[in-house]
């Protein structure tokens, strides 16, 4: 990692100085930096809480961050579009510590940003409960680590899909989101060259196995997709308890591990 990206670091730990503002989540050669930046945005006289998590490439910053928003205020989708206009913003800058710039610009931003959301206000409502899937999928093996996280991250991205990925043993893939586009997830897993084999030549994955897809369990919405390090079942078994799936992991996880 850059000097730089420790710096600002350091800098928005400083701003961002009050409990559970800013969080250090991940630091490591092959990953980066992972952080999150807890802020409240007015507008109309409410204040909207907003979590942003930035993930920095150890090419920062002459590639721009990743970066995921979530909210108990917005829906997924108004969620999904801020981001897409965050990325697009931090595309069009100078390759130079950028995070505290875009933070600006988002609360500068945020209440036209909001107006002009493309969500669909059935959302919110009940109809988006049926809609909405969960699927768990098991990965045999990462080969290419770091690149095989990134695609998976850039596909949940692009379809509006939320959940975890838990690496380790086992390997699996938990999303949340339209039935439709959890079908797209998984023909991607399978059709796209995704990681590499022995010989170290691009493959597609073979041995992917879907575990399940359900309707979404009542009261069990995610609103970020994480990348979860996992180093034994306890850790695994917490994991899913934290986010109310447990019986989803006695069903369908446990004879794995």
């Amino acid at each position: 990692m850059s000097r730089e990206a420790y710096d600002e670091i350091s800098v928005l730990s400083a701003i961002y100085c009050e409990q559970d503002e800013f969080e250090l989540l991940e630091e490591s050669p092959e990953r980066g930096l992972v952080y999150r930046v807890h802020t409240l945005i007015e507008r109309n006289n409410e204040k909207t809480p907003l979590d942003l998590t930035f993930h920095v490439c150890p090419d920062y910053p002459q590639d721009p961050p990743d970066v995921s928003i979530s909210s108990t205020r917005l829906s997924r989708k108004q969620c999904h579009d801020l981001r897409l206009h965050l990325m697009e913003t931090a595309r069009s800058l100078p390759p130079e510590p950028m995070v505290h710039d875009l933070i600006l610009w988002l609360q500068e931003n945020f209440s036209d940003l909001i107006e002009t959301s493309s969500c669909d206000s059935a959302e919110n409502g009940s109809a988006s409960t049926e809609e909405t899937w969960t699927a768990l999928l098991h990965l045999d093996h990462m080969r290419s680590k770091a690149k095989y996280i990134k695609l998976i991250e850039k596909w949940t991205s692009e379809l509006c899909l939320t959940g975890r990925l838990f690496t380790g043993k086992p390997i699996l893939v938990l999303l949340q989101g339209r039935k439709e586009n959890i079908k797209e997830y998984i023909h991607f897993q399978k059709t796209v060259k995704v990681d590499v084999d022995s010989s170290g030549k691009r493959c597609k994955e073979k041995m992917m196995s879907v575990l399940c897809e359900i309707p979404q369990p009542e009261k069990v919405a995610l609103s970020t997709f994480e990348v979860k390090d996992i180093f034994s079942r306890d850790d695994l078994e917490r994991e899913f308890d934290l986010i109310g799936l447990t019986e989803l992991y006695k069903r369908f996880v446990c004879s794995l591990v």
